[in-house]
């Protein structure tokens, strides 16, 4: 290794370690995510991948097309994830503290709307759940974007926006005197199979976020 390129190599983790400066320029970022988060709340994304049909082992004639699923995914929690990853937890927070206000106060930025009364959704709890996410996923990764860490933030930030997300449910759901039976569809069609998915487009979205950081090093 050359003098120059390990002179490169200390100032990336020396940035790494430090974090994202408070400039004009991160600030800029801070929006740029807060609108990215926005973007991912009205895209579905169709994830097709090979699955194992309940038919296979019955008489039922079955085509290329039944051993094909497509997942309907809405990419905001890997989102939310990269936005951990890429400005740290502090400017992290910023960023999604910048949506709730936006969505709670100004414009309907949140999936069904927006304003005050939103917080009586069954799904803000997802929303609230985006804070300390993205506080245990930078705190994990502060150390370091290793293979472990990455798996680890991930790990912890989705399942502390499912966690979060199930529990104020569960408790909206109790003040409105809803029945099990809803609660439990609820359940299954916010924080079932999607949690899966979650999971896996977390790693990769965390994955960018590493190579991302080190682009935009070399330019601070």
């Amino acid at each position: 290794m050359t003098n120059d390129s390990a002179t490169s190599r200390i100032r990336i983790i020396k940035k790494q370690i430090e974090g994202i400066r408070l400039t004009f320029g991160s600030l800029l970022l801070v929006f740029c995510c807060t609108f990215l988060i926005i973007l991912a709340t009205f895209v579905q994304l169709n994830v097709s991948h090979f699955t194992l049909p309940a038919a296979l082992f019955s008489s039922e004639q079955l085509n290329i097309n039944d051993f094909i699923h497509i997942y309907k995914l809405i990419p905001q929690v890997p989102v939310i994830l990269f936005t951990g990853a890429f400005l740290g937890r502090k400017y992290g927070i910023l960023s999604i503290l910048l949506y709730i206000i936006l969505g709670l106060f100004i414009i309907p930025v949140f999936a069904l709307g927006g304003g005050p009364k939103y917080v009586l959704e069954y799904s803000f709890g997802y929303i609230l759940a985006y804070i300390p996410a993205v506080f245990f996923a930078g705190s994990i990764l502060k150390s370091g974007f290793t293979n472990r860490n990455m798996l680890h933030a991930v790990l912890v930030g989705v399942l502390t926006i499912h966690l979060i997300g199930v529990l104020y449910m569960l408790f909206i759901a109790g003040l409105k005197h809803d029945g099990w039976s809803f609660m439990s569809g609820w359940i299954y069609a916010q924080s079932g199979v999607k949690i899966i998915y979650d999971f896996v487009f977390s790693f990769f979205a965390v994955f960018i976020a590493k190579y991302a950081k080190i682009i935009l090093w070399f330019f601070m």
